[in-house]
């Protein structure tokens, strides 16, 4: 009874460990056999063995040789045994290799990191953002996740491909979206707006669901679904339609800006533009003094976060307070 369900045992590994292990023991079994039986050309055990694996690997370099009919009955028996075992080893192992790697080019191998940047959806702003992901810190591991895509749209070290729906908890399962640092949610711009935002309000209550402390940022294209995307638990929300109107507005103001804005911007991206927590020899200084005090460190000063509100270049005389935190460029 225990035998038997040793063997069940055996048949549920997976296929490689079995034959490998079949491998091993007709080796092993053949090699000290062939000791047994001719002990003046296999002196050793370990000799037996190097013949049998020789043998059943086709390579036969003829350092020993079985010389007795039995000692090459026992050859025969093994080239007909262990051969097919050992050449159905490999062949099962590099169709392994290849369907792992299809797998994982087709969006089909789940991730197995932590504290990872999760994309959703796959597009020309996506491609740009991951372009410069990859330039800032080359380390980062990037999840992607879209179902359109039918492979890995850029395969490399540090970036990963998932196919399927976001909504989905297996997918997001896969993307171990549980342990990720960050979640990125794109608008897909081929539906309908106010279609699209509700898909992207709904995979962020999926990803908060499973993971409720991850920081999440949502593009947002209709100005009505803010407020939803808010409550379903947004750390961060992108409106690009509004963000849009702003250059064109200060286009037709003043003609050329939208070069001077996108040129500002392409120096401004990585980590140049940040908010900066105040420190304690910083409170009650007024805006002017601040800006002069962090000039020194090569710091600019462009503005104050207080609460919800940013205000950008105010008053000189604005005290800084405690809660606030600052708008600065680095260098």
């Amino acid at each position: 009874m225990k035998t038997t369900s040793m063997i069940a045992g055996f048949l549920r590994w997976p296929i490689i460990p079995r034959i490998l292990s079949l491998v091993m023991i007709v080796t092993f079994v053949f090699g000290f056999t062939i000791h047994l039986l001719e002990p003046d050309n296999f002196p050793t055990i370990f000799d037996g063995i190097w013949w049998a694996i020789v043998t059943t690997s086709t390579i036969g370099f003829g350092d020993y040789v079985p010389t007795s009919i039995i000692g090459r009955s026992v050859a025969i028996l093994l080239i007909l045994i262990g051969t097919g075992f050992v050449t159905t080893y490999f062949v099962t192992l590099s169709t392994a290799a290849v369907t792992n790697q299809n797998a994982f080019l087709e969006g089909k191998t789940p991730y197995q990191g932590n504290n990872h940047v999760i994309i959703i959806g796959w597009n020309a702003r996506v491609k740009e953002v991951i372009h410069q992901l990859k330039i800032i810190n080359p380390l980062m591991d990037i999840i992607l996740i879209d179902e359109t895509l039918e492979k890995n749209p850029s395969p490399s070290n540090h970036f990963h491909f998932i196919r399927g729906n976001p909504k989905s908890d297996e997918i997001l399962t896969k993307a171990r979206a549980n342990e990720a640092s960050t979640i990125l949610i794109t608008s897909d711009q081929s539906m309908d707006e106010d279609q699209a935002d509700m898909c992207s309000v709904l995979t962020l209550l999926a990803v908060k669901g499973i993971n409720p402390t991850i920081y999440s940022i949502i593009e947002i294209l209709t100005f009505d679904q803010v407020k939803n995307a808010e409550r379903a638990g947004a750390d961060e929300i992108i409106q690009t339609n509004k963000l849009s109107s702003y250059v064109m507005i200060n286009s037709l103001v003043s003609h050329g800006m939208s070069d001077a804005l996108l040129n500002m911007l392409d120096q401004l991206k990585g980590t140049k533009l940040k908010y900066l927590e105040i420190t304690f020899d910083l409170v009650g200084m007024t805006f002017r003094e601040c800006s002069h005090h962090l000039l020194r460190e090569k710091k600019l000063l462009i503005g104050i976060k207080r609460g919800t509100n940013t205000m950008v270049n105010p008053d000189p005389s604005v005290i800084i307070e405690k809660q606030d935190e600052l708008l600065v460029i680095k260098d």
